[in-house]
């Protein structure tokens, strides 16, 4: 699942059914980012998250820390996905 990289960030829009599908994958991803110790950029619009990933003490560039994550959002989407099939 590929996100759109950029020098100083990276970024990626998921869509859901509806709002409460949208704010529980928040819920999950707030717990992951905790446990990577990196806190994304994000926001919620109805049935989308929107993310932009950069690691602060760099300089607002993409780390492997924001790959990481980026790749957990990835893997976690897509079992949500899987899931509601």
């Amino acid at each position: 699942m590929s996100w759109l990289e950029k020098e100083e960030y990276l970024s990626k829009t998921f869509e859901f059914a509806d709002f409460i599908q949208a704010f529980g994958f928040m819920t999950k991803v707030a717990i992951i980012a905790e446990k990577l110790n990196h806190h994304p950029d994000w926001r919620n619009v109805y049935n989308k998250v929107l993310f932009k990933l950069s690691t602060h003490e760099a300089g607002n560039k993409v780390t492997q820390k924001d790959r990481d994550l980026a790749d957990a959002i990835s893997k976690l989407y897509l079992e949500e996905k899987s899931q509601s099939v």
